[in-house]
């Protein structure tokens, strides 16, 4: 079940303080569809973002969820360049479906509604066959298994984009090209967290990892010979990478004490629970790559209808790494604020132009 800290949940502060767009909720009392649709912003195109189908332990949990990812989301394709707005859905799932088929056919009738301004597609919980539910009452929906570009899942890509953020990071923090010998510490080993051991493994990287799903563990142990740790056990873990791959919020008050690693580089979204634990892990010599710099890999995948394009674009986030550390180091920020500031750039200057 997502917990997550909604102390502040009144909506409308909550969207003057992120600079939200519009929210939008659906019932469906037939299939038992409790829906949020999260638009952040639409200055560069339609909001694009996953739909996560997880239990929440209250209808303000999943609404401050989807918010902050809507917001991630927003600075992810801008940071990425893409000419996309920042949108995120959850659906609250009920402890017993009725029937997945009809209830994703449901949502995708909801989506509809927004007449194009939020795209749906994979993310926590969500399947391929549940896009192609979605795709049977709406257009507006990615990761089918009738997308141009491989079988939909944007995980590989992800893990990829990750990969070259860790490349970046190590020769930033260690000034080493290559990543042989280099232990990460991988938490969360579901489908990014899988290709992303494949990656680093492939490239002579020592892994470690958990998983609360021990058949994950299993097959990761099978194919990388890496080293099994417990779900708290992980952080204490030394290694030169942290790789957060599993669901927000690791990185917290308890946790940041625990860490013995050099760098902070994953695919889960919203990895700090605060902002005050990016200053926490500055002033420890922790270098943080921001969550949705490092895994924009999968909404790049999404948004582009060329393979080569998409690697192409993926790559780059090498470079982008790069200069989001050399700009903080210039303006004595932490990553995050550098990244946040050159996104809200990019966000502003869209709605200037689109209103001239």
């Amino acid at each position: 079940m997502i917990e997550v800290d909604n102390s502040q949940s009144d909506l409308f502060q909550l969207s003057n303080e992120m600079e939200f767009g519009d929210i939008h909720f659906k019932h469906d009392s037939e299939t038992g569809l409790n829906a949020i649709i999260a638009i952040h912003n639409t200055n560069l195109g339609p909001a694009l973002g996953g739909c996560r189908f997880v239990p929440y332990h209250s209808t303000q949990a999943a609404m401050y969820d989807a918010m902050r990812l809507a917001q991630g989301m927003s600075y992810k394709a801008a940071i990425a360049g893409l000419e996309l707005g920042g949108g995120k859905s959850v659906i609250i799932k009920p402890p017993k479906i009725k029937d997945r088929q009809k209830l994703f056919a449901a949502f995708g009738c909801f989506i509809e509604e927004l007449n194009g301004r939020y795209i749906t597609a994979i993310d926590s919980g969500t399947t391929v066959d549940d896009m192609d539910a979605i795709a049977t009452t709406t257009s507006y929906v990615a990761s089918t298994s009738q997308q141009a570009i491989a079988t939909g899942d944007p995980s590989p890509y992800t893990a990829l984009g990750v990969r070259r953020a860790i490349e970046a990071a190590v020769k930033i923090k260690f000034n080493k090209d290559s990543l042989d010998g280099i232990h990460v510490a991988i938490q969360g080993m579901g489908h990014v967290g899988y290709y992303l051991a494949k990656e680093l493994h492939e490239l002579g990287a020592n892994l470690s990892f958990c998983d609360i799903n021990p058949e994950n563990t299993e097959k990761a142990k099978k194919a990388f010979a890496g080293v099994e740790y417990s779900a708290d056990e992980i952080f204490d873990v030394e290694c030169d990478v942290f790789a957060p791959c599993a669901l927000g919020d690791a990185i917290n008050k308890k946790t940041v004490g625990q860490l013995n690693t050099g760098i902070i580089v994953g695919a889960a979204n919203n990895q700090l629970a605060s902002p005050e634990i990016g200053k926490d892990l500055q002033e420890r010599d922790i270098l943080y790559v921001p969550n949705y710099v490092a895994n924009a890999g999968g909404l790049i995948q999404i948004a582009m209808d060329n393979e080569e394009k998409a690697l192409t674009k993926v790559n780059n986030i090498y470079e982008t790494v790069l200069n989001i550390f050399q700009a903080s180091k210039r303006n004595n920020q932490t990553p995050e604020e550098t990244a946040n500031f050159l996104a809200k750039q990019i966000i502003v200057k869209a709605g200037t132009k689109n209103a001239a």
